[in-house]
Order: structure tokens, then C-alpha cells, then sequence
């Protein structure tokens, strides 16, 4: 016991800086569709699920950026506006495919936050370090609980320290992690594995493999997409679900995306595809979520449960206060070891020194 309450005590005060910026930044882009409301106009006729207006609005959107776009995702849920990616641009479009914002790379509060939790502001070995420090975090609920097994009758729900003593700080730090423990877990080890995907992708299809090898996407013509007909086309594949995305081909060759959500999809894009011929802007190809393997399914919901894209708006709170205590957890915890009193070791038979001893 002596040695997990060490590991978690050190483990702790070298990871808290990295998880109270992880919590806090997660914390507010549970509210980002909000403040981009709030900031970059809105257009609620964006919310049409109408194939041939949405259509016409990714139509404009090429005619006016060209090859530069790689994406539209499309209006839903709390955004009533497109958003544009175009590498390091992005923009905000209406119904019509005007823009409402353009910007790039981190110009933007809600893109620089974005930054900041996915990848610490660092690029990729910042996503490497963040993607450490979740599945470390996880690792630190689990020791904590083990931590916390021993001193259980003198949990409670007082999360606020009585005082800045440390007995008081342990005991806010023990309360807080107790009731936010299984949320603050799961967003920590989600978070890791969304990181090391190909890591989490092979261990989940050798749990639950898929029923099939995905086919190869099939050789296509060029040509500008017909947005409106390729959109239909993809529509009458999967007639219950709502298209989320447009993609472009990402080199000659190779067809473009749509991505659909069905009903039962977590993921707020989906996780269903048609794949489109430039050429002629028909379907080639199609994925079907709900077919897909356990693995595969799992996968697909690991970034809704973390990015609280499903449960409504009782899961944001729940999953906004986490990302609060997730930093709490770790200014406290690391504090109250840093003023932990360290007794002075002396060795065994030696006098105990007094007043009167020289050198004092």
C-alpha cells in the first residue's frame, strides 16, 4: 500500500499541470458550438437536411475555394452553420454557402482551445504527451480508489477545503475524486485511446473482429462533384440516415466522401459512407455502421462518449464539471504533497540532539 500511495502521490504531482490543462480546456469545448453561436453569426435554414439544398450550399463553397477544401461538415445539432476545413483555413458558411467566418489555423478561441486540449499547442508530439497523460490519468483514479479503500468512513461530499491545512486539502482531494471518479476515469482512458487509435483499433479487433475485410476504395474518374446529385445519390443509399459530411478527393484517382448518420449512431458525423465518383457524382461504394464489427462499433463511439456528442445536455454538465474537477483533482492532490511535513530521519542509536548542542 505504502508503495502505490507513493507512486500515485509522484505520479500525481508530475502529471497535474498537463491534466488540469486537459480538464479545463475539455471543459470548455463541451460548450464550443455555443460560443461560436454566440460569435460567428448563424443560420438556421443551414439545418435543411434537404440533399439538394445542401447540395447547392457544398456546391458554392467549391466554386469558391476551389481544391483547397478537403471538407464540409455540414449543420446539426447546436451549430446552425458549415464548417469549412481547408488544411490550415477554416471557415463558417450558411445555408446559401456564404461565409460567415474565415479564419486560420488558431485565430479563433474555440480553434485554440481545440489545439490545446488535442495536442497542447505542440502539434503531434504534444497529442503524444496529452494521449500519455490521459491514460496516466486513468491510471491515477484507479490507485486513488485503491489509495482510498483504507480511509472510506472518512469520505463525504465536501469538495470545498475547510481551510488551507493539509488535512483539509486531502480530504477535499479524497471527496472530489470519489464523486467524480468514474466519469473523470473514463474520459481520461477514452481520451488515450482516441490518441493511439491504430494501438486501440488492434485490440479491439482481435476482442471483436470485424465481420469482413473492408474492400479497397475502387478507381474512379475526375471532374468537379455535383454536390446536389452526389448528395441524392448517397440520400437513397441510406434513406433513414442525415448527411453529415462532404468530402472532396484527396488525390486524382480516388472518390469522394459522404459520411451519413443513421439512427443509433453515436458519432455526431456517423460512421456510414458512400464513396463517389467524380466523374459521374454516383456512388461506387458504401460502408454500413450498424454492419460493422463489435471492435469497429466500439471504436466509432469512443469520441462522442468523450466529447459528450451523445446523452444531451445532462451528459455536457456532467462531463464539463468532470473536466473541472480533473483540474481541481490535481492542483489540490499536488499541493497537499508539496506541503506534506517531512520528518528528519536520524540514525538508530544516535543522541537526541538538545538546545545546548553545539553548532545550534
Amino acid at each position: 500500500m505504502a508503495a502505490i500511495r507513493l507512486i500515485h502521490a509522484w505520479a500525481g504531482a508530475i502529471l497535474s499541470l498537463i491534466l488540469a490543462v486537459l480538464g479545463l480546456s475539455g471543459a470548455l469545448l463541451v460548450f464550443e458550438d455555443d460560443w461560436v453561436r454566440l460569435t460567428a453569426g448563424r443560420d438556421p435554414a443551414a439545418l435543411s437536411a434537404d440533399p439538394g439544398r445542401l447540395g447547392a450550399a457544398a456546391n458554392a463553397l467549391q466554386t469558391r475555394y476551389g481544391d483547397a477544401i478537403s471538407t464540409v461538415v455540414f449543420a446539426g445539432g447546436d451549430l446552425d452553420a458549415h464548417k469549412v476545413y481547408m488544411g490550415e483555413r477554416f471557415a463558417y458558411a450558411g445555408a446559401e454557402g456564404q461565409v460567415l467566418a474565415e479564419w486560420g489555423g488558431t485565430a479563433r478561441a474555440e480553434a485554440w482551445v481545440f489545439d490545446l486540449h488535442h495536442f497542447l499547442l505542440a502539434g503531434e508530439p504534444g497529442e503524444i504527451v496529452a494521449g500519455v497523460a490521459g491514460l496516466a490519468g486513468a491510471l491515477l483514479v484507479l490507485t486513488g480508489m485503491v489509495v482510498w479503500i483504507p480511509a472510506w468512513r472518512a469520505s463525504g461530499w465536501r469538495v470545498w477545503p475547510a481551510s488551507a491545512r493539509r488535512r483539509d486539502l486531502v480530504a477535499s482531494h479524497r471527496n472530489l475524486g470519489l464523486i467524480f471518479a468514474a466519469p473523470v476515469f473514463l474520459l481520461c482512458l477514452t481520451g488515450g485511446a482516441i490518441v493511439f487509435s491504430d494501438q486501440t483499433r488492434a485490440l479491439l479487433q482481435a476482442l471483436a473482429p470485424d465481420p469482413a475485410a473492408a474492400p479497397p476504395p475502387p478507381v474512379v474518374g475526375e471532374g468537379p462533384v455535383d454536390w446536389p446529385v452526389a448528395l441524392a445519390a448517397a440520400q437513397a443509399a441510406f434513406p433513414e440516415a442525415r448527411l453529415r459530411t462532404a468530402g472532396l478527393p484527396p488525390e486524382p484517382g480516388k472518390p469522394a466522401t459522404v459520411r451519413l448518420r443513421q439512427p443509433g449512431e453515436w458519432h455526431p458525423n456517423g460512421r456510414t459512407v458512400a464513396l463517389i465518383d467524380p466523374a459521374t457524382s454516383r456512388v461506387v461504394q458504401t460502408v454500413d455502421a450498424q454492419t460493422l464489427g463489435g471492435g469497429t462499433r466500439l471504436q466509432n463511439a469512443l469520441y462522442p462518449i468523450h466529447a459528450a456528442s451523445v446523452g444531451g445536455w445532462l451528459y455536457d454538465l456532467v462531463v464539463a464539471l468532470s473536466g473541472l474537477a480533473l483540474a481541481a483533482l490535481g492542483g489540490v492532490g499536488t499541493w497537499s504533497f508539496l506541503i506534506k511535513p517531512r520528518r528528519r530521519r536520524s540514525s538508530r542509536g544516535a543522541p537526541v540532539a538538545t538546545a545546548g548542542a553545539p553548532g545550534r
